[in-house]
């Protein structure tokens, strides 16, 4: 399960502008999102990355990308049927190798010294088998996400074996089928944002296509059925760029874990204090 491929999700109609917007990394550097993503990704290993992206975008993403455009394919979704079939896109791509799968409107802070991408990929290699990252998540946030329910892998505070996989669950749903024990009430395990995934799902994919459409949360509910399939609470945070102030929150979270982090805090105390005056 050594995974050296990524697919990074972008052709979104309302998510597509999001990957090339600027922000500062953790390193005090101007640059776009996806390049920050796909430096944290190339660090942690992977060599090749596929962006599926709209029609007529690939020359602004090859752009944004920088340096990193020689590593990457812009592969576009020529038709809006949905988030799995913008996966299934990479299909050809990633052949029968696993792949990581990250979205691109998603940027992570670790509290480690591993990147959160190079935390998910050392599980993967570890466990052999496909794993998703998961990060506990109050039950207001439900609507944003796709939220897995299992039981804590014995001797690990951080794995969980996966069960049941959800998207976007009621506050009612994930009460009765998504709680997982040691977790707070009204908290539950929501997908990060990037997966570690094995052929068979991109293989679940292309039936669900043949059969009129595709669903990654599906497909992931059939490989818990079919096998043993995990998910890793990873010791970071996601930061999703499309929430109302998503931009300026990851920006913050951006630079309250890089180099600038007394300028930042400076910054925001003179602003609180401006706001008072």
């Amino acid at each position: 399960m050594k995974v050296t491929k990524a697919v990074i999700t972008a052709a979104g109609k309302n998510q597509r502008t999001l990957p090339i917007q600027t922000l500062v990394d953790q390193d005090g550097v101007s640059k776009s999102a996806l390049a920050i993503l796909a430096e944290e990704i190339t660090a942690a290993g992977i060599t090749e990355i596929a962006v599926i992206v709209c029609p007529g975008d690939e020359a602004a993403y090859a752009a944004a990308a920088g340096p990193l455009a020689r590593q990457m394919r812009f592969i576009p979704q020529t038709e809006a049927l949905g988030y799995g079939h913008a996966v299934h896109c990479a299909s050809d791509f990633t052949g029968s190798d696993p792949f990581l799968l990250m979205v691109g409107d998603h940027l992570y802070t670790s509290r480690t010294e591993k990147s959160c991408t190079a935390q998910l990929l050392e599980t993967a290699l570890a466990a052999s088998c496909s794993v998703s990252a998961v990060q506990a998540t109050h039950e207001s946030k439900l609507p944003y996400y796709g939220c897995i329910g299992g039981t804590r892998v014995q001797g690990s505070d951080r794995l969980y074996e996966i069960d049941t996989v959800i998207e976007k669950p009621t506050p009612t749903e994930a009460e009765q089928k998504l709680v997982v024990p040691g977790l707070r009430a009204g908290n539950y395990l929501c997908f990060f944002g990037m997966h570690a995934l094995t052929p068979s799902v991109m293989e679940t994919l292309g039936r669900q296509l043949a059969n009129g459409s595709a669903d990654l949360s599906s497909a992931l509910a059939e490989t818990a059925r079919r096998g043993r399939y995990l998910a890793y609470e990873v010791q970071g945070r996601r930061h999703d760029i499309d929430l109302h102030y998503g931009l300026l929150t990851t920006q913050l979270a951006l630079g309250l874990a890089g180099k600038d982090r007394d300028k930042v805090l400076s910054l925001l105390v003179e602003l609180l204090a401006q706001s008072q005056a």
